[in-house]
């Protein structure tokens, strides 16, 4: 990687790499005014448990597959070229649709290093680690767990807690 006053550029082959048991990560920059990643998964598989950010603004750009996005109460569908940004305090979960791939581009801004956080989901996900071992870590990676069982189906309205996001 190449810092400047003005730029930081990440040339092809520089980024951290986590691997996944249904994908891999790579880090393009950590920290700062914007953290950015690169994310691939295989066919339907699940990308991040149910959580949200207090401090941070999550966009997502679809490069190449669909994606599914549970927001709040409601569960979408983006495909290639698609873009998605999650407010502080959503609730929300994604994933490779159901029959396809997806390749993705992550920014979360402002910026938290949670370069950390990647490598211990790849080691849960690989059974290396316990999913609880996330808990202690919620604020340090602006990743905060939310219970939100089958993600995937959209509550009916009798069971809805309304999330508003900030002004």
């Amino acid at each position: 990687m190449e810092a400047t006053s003005t730029a930081l550029v990440v040339q092809p082959g520089e980024a951290g790499k986590a691997s996944l048991t249904d994908g891999a990560f790579e880090l393009l920059a950590d920290g700062g005014a914007v953290s950015a990643s690169r994310l691939t998964l295989a066919t339907g598989a699940d990308g991040a448990p149910p959580h949200h950010h207090k401090l941070s603004h999550e966009v997502f750009y679809i490069l190449d597959g669909t994606m599914v996005f549970r927001l709040g109460d409601r569960v979408t569908s983006v495909g290639r070229g698609g873009l998605v940004i999650i407010p502080p305090n959503l609730p929300h979960a994604f994933g490779a649709a159901q029959g396809s791939t997806v390749d993705v581009v992550v920014l979360l801004s402002p910026g938290v290093e949670r370069f950390a956080y990647f490598e211990q989901l790849g080691a849960i996900s690989r059974g290396e680690a316990e999913f609880d071992s996330l808990i202690p870590e919620q604020d340090r990676f602006d990743v905060h767990l939310v219970d939100l069982p089958d993600w995937r189906t959209a509550p009916s309205s009798q069971h809805v807690q309304h999330v508003q996001p900030r002004p």
